[in-house]
């Protein structure tokens, strides 16, 4: 009755692993994605080139090593785009190659081209405007398109003074002065990457604080290291026009600052790509930022349709949109569900990195759950003075009820390999006593669990003492 079990618009990470998740379920099924976006914008333009980037920045300007080599410790004096780029391109052209692998492994059929609903069932592919649109047919279709950077009509891009996140990695030199709008993961990310080169940057936010679903003393650390590598921070301000110049730019704030550069990165949100989508034709329709609306098995209000990824809103990480591709393809195949989504860790390349999993200190006071906090800093561990951190920091929260693990927050180096740790204790229902009594190897960074394990449970022992004697 249909040419496909299951159809796939996109191959990000949502949509790949939607597509292998049916196919390894025995299912007949296709991907639809623009010949040269195979991997979808986190293979091109995203994810995967911002974590490139940043590990060549560590590398090229010796940042890890600064603490213990001084500021002249860099593998090059002059850095380009250049040097930074060949690294990117060729972990790119890798990853796409695996991705193929993995779809022709599975015999997903790749199909090239833009899709749209023609019917809840129909599918219309056009590879270019001169070639006639093909129509393809899927018993459940899985949306996995992703989202692009924001573009307001008061802010003049030309992809090379005034950028966006996508447009950064072709950038035909390192900028000395940069604006960054918008104080979300990637402007952050990007910012503390540019300043590491050397860059002096200026990140403009309309809200009073950054990253406001990250623990507040994470943030502040961060803050105050980002602030050390030079980074200027205009929180509570409005962005009223972005205009080039021709010497760069100038970012023209509603306070009625100006802020010259050579180049201003806007990062201030993205938007689902659905407008090409004809949403209409299949009974669906996307909120005005692009994103569709989906239950708790990622289907659509037309139930055999689902959304995955970005397109469907937060996290927008591309882990969780791997999670929430095969979840749905599971549940349109039928098969039983399991979800773990209650427990997701939060990864932020920033330099340093942060990562987190599980309730904040915030949500655990508003919600009235009594816990206590465990800290290790890296400054105080072996493995911490050898690599040159002193920064870096692990804080658990723990209940003080029955000593569960109830949230992770780590700033520093490892951070988001770090986080796993905690989260399988989490996930397995476990408490502190575990980690109190586990071994780790020495000198490592995971000791910290250890170190703050047993913070915790010692300010707990004095809460119960002194309890005990009223």
């Amino acid at each position: 009755m249909y040419d496909f079990d299951l159809l796939v618009l996109g191959t990000g990470p949502g949509g790949q692993k939607a597509a292998i998740a049916a196919a390894k379920l025995g299912r007949k099924v296709a991907v639809v994605e623009r010949r040269h976006m195979i991997g979808g914008v986190c293979i091109n333009t995203g994810t995967i080139p911002s974590k490139t980037l940043r590990e060549a920045v560590l590398y090229l300007t010796g940042l890890n090593q600064r603490e213990l080599y001084g500021a002249s410790y860099r593998v090059k004096d002059e850095i380009t785009v250049g040097d930074l780029g060949m690294r990117t391109q060729h972990v790119i052209g890798r990853e796409i190659q695996v991705i193929r692998s993995q779809l022709g492994r599975n015999h997903v059929t790749v199909m090239h081209g833009t899709g749209r609903f023609l019917d809840p069932h129909t599918i219309g592919i056009t590879e270019n405007e001169e070639r006639e649109e093909r129509k393809v047919t899927a018993e459940k279709i899985v949306i996995a398109t992703g989202t692009s950077p924001a573009r307001p009509d008061s802010v003049q891009f030309d992809d090379r003074t005034v950028i966006d996140s996508d447009a950064i990695l072709h950038l035909e030199r390192v900028p000395e002065t940069m604006v960054v709008v918008g104080a979300g993961v990637i402007g952050i990310e990007y910012a503390s990457m540019f300043a590491a080169l050397g860059t002096k940057v200026t990140v403009v936010e309309r809200r009073e604080r950054m990253l406001e679903f990250c623990d507040l003393e994470i943030v502040e650390a961060l803050k105050y290291h980002l602030r050390d590598l030079a980074v200027t921070f205009r929180f509570g301000e409005n962005v009223a026009a972005v205009e080039r110049r021709n010497s760069g730019a100038l970012t023209i704030l509603e306070s009625g600052k100006k802020i010259p550069a050579d180049c201003v990165m806007y990062s201030a949100g993205r938007q689902g790509t659905t407008a090409e989508l004809c949403l209409e034709a299949a009974g669906l329709a996307a909120d005005d930022r692009g994103r569709i609306q989906v239950d708790a098995n990622y289907a659509t209000t037309v139930p055999h349709i689902y959304a995955v990824g970005d397109v469907i809103g937060f996290p927008a990480l591309a882990a969780t949109s791997m999670e929430q591709g095969r979840l749905a393809a599971q549940h349109a195949c039928g098969e039983p569900v399991t979800d773990t989504h209650e427990l997701p860790p939060i990864g932020i390349y920033t330099i340093p990195e942060i990562s987190f999993v599980g309730k904040s200190e915030d949500e655990l006071t508003r919600d009235k759950i009594p816990f206590e906090v465990g800290i290790s800093r890296y400054r105080e561990l072996a493995r911490g003075q050898i690599i040159g951190d002193s920064y870096g920091m692990l804080k658990l929260l723990v209940s003080s009820e029955d000593r569960r693990l109830l949230g992770v927050h780590v700033f520093g180096t490892g951070a988001t390999e770090l986080v796993h740790i905690g989260q399988t204790v989490m996930g397995c229902g476990g408490t502190i006593d575990y980690l109190v009594n586990a071994v780790f190897n020495y000198p490592t960074l995971a000791e910290s669990y250890k170190v703050a394990a047993l913070d915790a449970m010692n300010k707990m022992r004095v809460v119960a003492r002194l309890t005990a004697e009223l």
